[in-house]
Parts: structure tokens; sequence; C-alpha cells
């Protein structure tokens, strides 16, 4: 996604504070990953979807996007069906493989969980700006200047990279040395583009020194990075998911805190 495809979004949560976003996701995952029932998972991806709309994201694109998690997700919770702890009814039993209640209720409990998760993590980081998130981290949170612009210039690389790759197949290709021996082509290739990356990486460090990115003292940043009040609404819209979601799973006796005592 290029920076004029991330301004073009007309979505209310597409033009905030990548910040934001993340806090959003984070605070919506912190109770997720502490239980595991079907209730409080079930919960906040209920509310995620009466949401999304607002993301700025259209049903094509959050489909593509989207995709491998809801390939994964069932994935999970098949294997959680066959090896899970077996508890109550046992329905199949072989070998290793035992479906029960016990088993399937934990089944379910994963497939919403991995879905309450994963899906407001793909749909607010797909319209955050590599940018954008540099001048948040290091103008909001103060992080040091070095280190937020060297991680955006080795996020802005791996673009590069998938280049260098391509390039070097076809130029295998090209040379008759790529039909055969895949595992060693393998790691011919990776060992050029190990080589590529440490002296594009010698250029572009020295390239930003001598423009001064390493230069004692306070910086200037050609953009301003703000968090306003949109932003704190997006916050408190995570933290209200969360909380909906918890005094659900509690209120029902679905409350599954799994780093209790066994």
């Amino acid at each position: 996604m290029t920076l004029l495809d991330a301004r073009a979004r007309t979505g209310a949560v597409a033009g905030l504070n990548p910040l934001s976003k993340l806090a959003a996701s984070a605070l919506i995952a912190l109770p997720l990953i502490l239980t595991l029932d079907a209730v409080s998972a079930g919960v906040a991806l209920a509310l995620e979807c009466l949401l999304l709309p607002f993301a700025g994201l259209g049903w094509r694109e959050f489909w593509v996007r989207t995709w491998p998690v809801w390939v994964a997700a069932p994935l999970t919770a098949v294997t959680i069906a066959l090896y899970g702890e077996a508890s109550g009814r046992v329905y199949v039993e072989w070998l290793l493989l035992r479906v029960s209640d016990g088993s399937l209720e934990l089944a379910l409990a994963t497939l919403l969980r991995v879905l309450a998760i994963a899906l407001p993590s793909v749909v607010l980081f797909v319209t955050v700006d590599p940018t954008d998130l540099a001048d948040g981290l290091a103008q909001i949170l103060r992080l040091p200047a070095r280190f937020v612009l060297g991680a955006l210039a080795g996020l802005r690389m791996v673009g590069l990279f998938l280049d260098d790759w391509r390039a070097l197949e076809l130029a295998r290709r090209a040379r008759g040395v790529a039909d055969r021996g895949r595992i060693r082509r393998f790691a011919g290739m990776a060992f050029a583009l190990l080589v590529l990356s440490i002296r594009r990486g010698s250029k572009l460090a020295t390239a930003m020194e001598a423009r001064g990115f390493g230069a004692p003292g306070r910086r200037t940043w050609a953009r301003e990075s703000h968090f306003g009040a949109g932003d704190i609404a997006l916050v408190a819209v995570g933290a209200a998911i969360s909380v909906v979601a918890v005094l659900a799973a509690v209120l029902t006796g679905a409350w599954n805190f799994i780093l209790g005592p066994s």
C-alpha cells in the first residue's frame, strides 16, 4: 500500500493516528489472551463486526486482507477439537484423536478467540502508513529518533528485498542454473540476497548519517503527529469492547482465566 492509498481512505478510523489504532487493538486483545471462553470472544467479535464498516476498507479489500485469518482460525479449531483436553461425553476416540464435549467447547472458544484478536489488528493496521507510525512513535511516545528512523528505513526496504529476490531468480534462470537442485538454489539465492542487503544497508546508513540523522540534539520533523479527540475515542471504544466482553463472560460464568491455578 502506497502513501497515496493510505491518504485516500475515507473511513472514520483510517485517518486517525497509528498509535491510537495500536492501543485499541492491544486493549481488545489483552483480555482475550488471558481467558479462553466462547462468551468473551463471541461478544468482542460481534462488537467488532459492528465497527468494521468504519475502518475505511471496501468489502473486497477486507476479504483479500483477512483471508489468512479466516483460514487459520478454523484449522486451529479443528486441531483443538481433535487433540484438546477431553471431558464430558466422548464422540470419537482413535489412537491420539479424542473428540468430546470439552474439546468441542475449547475448539469453538479458540475459533472465536483467533477471529476476535486477529481481525481488528489486521483491519486497523492496513490503514497505517509506516511514516505516520514513525512520526507518532518519535513525537508522541518520545522513542529515540535513531531507533525509529532506522526501523522505518528497514521497513521501507522490505519491498526492495522482494524485488531483489525476483531479479536474482530471473537472472539465474537466464543463465540456466535454476532448473535443478531447489535446496541448493535457495541457499545460493539467500546468500546473494544477504550480501546485497548488507551492502545496501551500509550505503543507507552512510547516506542517513551524511544528512544528519545521527547528529545529537533535538530533531525537527516534516510533519507533526497529533493525537486528538478521534484518537481518544478510538482507544475508548477498544477499552469498552474489552470491558463488555469481560463482564459478559464473568456474569455468565464462562470466564476461564488460563493463568490461574489448575
